[in-house]
């Protein structure tokens, strides 16, 4: 057995977390030296009671090592562990970084720039569009966008990397081959599958969700990443728990504020109140991550070269643009004149208004702004 199956092992083993694990690693050297252990030996190591012992020293009887290298195989998904050069490097930071991380798609060294984007999964139209504007631009430049694959908040995250071609993680609280919730079920194929972006667990196959499940998943995304923004959440929101994780981790957090009367506001006015960034805006969140991103290195609007920008537009994007002039025209128009369905319309007047080529105005009224 190689030190990565054992840790798989490991990992499928009954209350053996992280913290354990570095502990009986520092004392046996290695992950097979530990499922060879005998009970005493393992009851030697502090922290590990007889419960754990007993669990690890006949682990065979429990975990079906073979069947789960079996499923990975046969879904198509790989495992990394602490070793593995594309392991997110802040990830190894933290105090309890998971023992192996199922990975669908790909991990890169682009995603070392990630910044997480979460938020309640009851939104507000408002809470969406800021989402999703927010994730269009952090991958327009660069930045991969991580969040939780819910719904809500997380969805229009994931959805708005997607449309800007930038990257986007999705980190599950379930086992890999479970889609939760289910309508997410084409937008995880699009992140796996597209070569955009990857799924990513700490729990092994068919590991459903649970209470403890999104606590244990929201470590990770608040670990992996540079930054936590949260959109929307309530004063209850597990979007709380991420940025508090980040907090302790001594990740910068950030807040967007909302309506002073609307309940899905209070959370993020709770994060401004107790020191998080108002976020009003892609620049908010660049301006902390100076290094990274240099004002001298960001794509120059109109007004500071003195010639528009070579731009790529989308079929949609150049029917929609056509439509539009210097007079307002509203969605309703749009929609009726383009004979494209109203969702198509939205991601891609988004896409434009990203792209600096449109203006929205009050009332969902739209123009040209070059």
């Amino acid at each position: 057995m190689d030190p990565k199956e054992a840790l798989i092992a490991l990992n499928m083993v009954e209350h053996v977390g992280p913290v354990r694990l570095r502990k009986l690693i520092d004392h046996f050297g290695d992950a097979p030296s530990i499922l060879r252990a005998s009970r005493n030996q393992l009851q030697a190591v502090p922290g590990i009671g007889t419960e754990i012992a007993d669990s690890i020293a006949g682990w065979e009887t429990t975990v079906d090592l073979a069947g789960e290298l079996k499923r990975i195989a046969d879904f198509g998904c790989h495992v990394l562990t602490g070793d593995d050069a594309l392991y997110p490097p802040s990830l190894k930071e933290i105090y309890d970084p998971p023992v192996v991380l199922y990975v669908k798609g790909a991990l890169t060294e682009k995603d070392h720039h990630a910044v997480a984007l979460v938020g309640s999964r009851m939104v507000t139209p408002y809470g969406t569009e800021t989402a999703r504007k927010l994730a269009y631009q952090l991958g327009y430049v660069g930045v991969t966008v991580v969040s939780g694959g819910a719904r809500g908040i997380d969805t229009a995250a994931h959805q708005g990397a997607l449309q800007s071609k930038g990257r986007t993680i999705a980190v599950l609280g379930t086992g890999i081959n479970l889609v939760f919730p289910a309508e997410n079920k084409d937008l995880f194929h699009r992140i796996a599958e597209d070569g955009q972006g990857a799924l990513i667990t700490q729990f092994p196959f068919n590991r459903k969700a649970d209470k403890q499940s999104f606590p244990i998943r929201n470590r990770i995304v608040a670990g992996m990443t540079l930054g936590t923004v949260v959109v929307e959440a309530n004063l209850t929101s597990g979007a709380l728990i991420t940025a508090n994780m980040a907090t302790d981790y001594g990740r910068q957090v950030f807040a967007v504020p909302g309506r002073i009367d609307s309940p899905r506001s209070k959370g993020c006015h709770d994060l401004i109140k107790k020191g998080a960034k108002l976020c009003e805006g892609l620049e908010d969140i660049l301006s902390e991550f100076e290094y990274l991103f240099p004002a001298s290195n960001r794509p120059a609007s109109a007004a500071e070269t003195g010639q528009l920008p070579a731009i790529t537009l989308s079929e949609n994007e150049q029917l929609l643009y056509g439509l539009l002039s210097e007079t307002e025209t509203t969605i309703d128009e749009l929609i009726q004149r383009s004979g494209l369905p109203s969702s198509v319309v939205s991601v891609t007047l988004l896409g434009l208004e990203m792209k600096r080529m449109i203006k929205q105005l009050p009332g969902k009224l739209f123009i040209r702004s070059r």
